[in-house]
């Protein structure tokens, strides 16, 4: 499709019938908790939002409502929270339930949510897939049925990808396998050393003990992404001064390509709510999203080090 957003937008309406309920998670991409709360509704579609490890909340909304579907990231975004795909599609499928993974994050190289039990997954080919952050592309992957029935809206709605961006994605899956093993490796070193560091609060990345889904993450994924979400010791402009300090990373709001990308979601996704509507989703001032691209090692450590002195 045209767009991650187009894949799962689509994936929604044509899957969740009027008046039934889905689940989704409190740590997701900002677009799509927009669309489930807000235009799902207007056609009969209610939604609950739990917490990405919330078994609990999960079995509750299972045994009180007619759900259909249960869409997730796995990892979220930003934070990079861990859902227990084998163990929610076990209960989901038990009451009749679809469960739908975002791999986005995780890419089909370091996890198989398939294979672990879910009916389908979303990935924004816009990332990792296409690679070299120059094209937008969605794709949905999935049984026949499942995916027959989406592909039917969709030749409704529109949305289709254009030939070269189906070039690009293709071009840009011949080196995945490699770009991958490099980000993977300099994104977890990267994190251990943010951790330590005393102008860091905090680092999210499934591959630390700190992490809450660390065990969780070992058992089902066989690499951790390239994306590390970490807080700086400081307010909004000691943030955005470590920020603008960085010399090899893009500020941008993607991630998954060649080149690092860095962004401050304060200023930049959630730019228009006020503080605290943004502390409802954990997204405090001194947050910072990197994305590792293929660059050296030593070259985005020595950067980061600087930039973390300069404040």
């Amino acid at each position: 499709m045209a767009s991650g957003m187009c894949a799962s937008t689509v994936l929604l309406l044509a899957l969740v019938p009027a008046g039934r309920h889905i689940v989704t998670t409190t740590d997701c991409y900002r677009k799509t908790r927009i669309f489930i709360e807000t235009i799902l509704p207007k056609m009969g579609i209610t939604a609950t939002v739990i917490d990405p490890a919330d078994i609990g909340a999960l079995e509750s909304v299972l045994n009180q409502k007619k759900v259909t579907l249960f869409f997730t990231e796995s990892p979220t975004n930003p934070f990079l929270r861990c859902v227990d795909i084998e163990l929610v599609s076990k209960l989901c499928h038990e009451k009749g339930a679809l469960v739908c993974i975002d791999g986005t994050f995780a890419t089909p190289l370091n996890q198989k949510a398939l294979a672990l039990g879910a009916d389908l997954v979303v990935h924004s080919a816009t990332k990792y897939l296409g690679g070299h952050n120059d094209v937008l592309g969605g794709c949905i992957s999935g049984p026949d049925k499942l995916v027959s029935a989406v592909r039917t809206l969709h030749h409704i709605l529109g949305g289709a990808i254009n030939p070269n961006a189906a070039y690009l994605i293709i071009r840009g899956m011949k080196t995945l396998h490699l770009r991958v093993q490099q980000q993977n490796s300099t994104a977890q070193r990267i994190a251990e050393i943010l951790e330590a560091h005393p102008k860091v609060r905090c680092v999210y990345y499934p591959d630390l003990p700190s992490h809450p889904e660390y065990h969780l993450a070992k058992r089902q994924m066989t690499g951790f992404g390239w994306v590390v979400s970490f807080e700086v010791d400081g307010d909004l402009l000691t943030t955005a001064k470590f920020v603008d300090a960085l010399k090899i990373p893009y500020i941008a709001p993607s991630f998954g390509g060649c080149e690092s990308i860095v962004d401050q979601p304060t200023i930049m996704s959630y730019w228009d709510l006020k503080e605290s509507e943004r502390a409802k989703y954990g997204i405090m001032d001194n947050l910072v999203r990197f994305s590792f691209g293929v660059e050296d090692f030593e070259d985005l450590k020595a950067d980061i080090l600087l930039a973390l002195e300069s404040i």
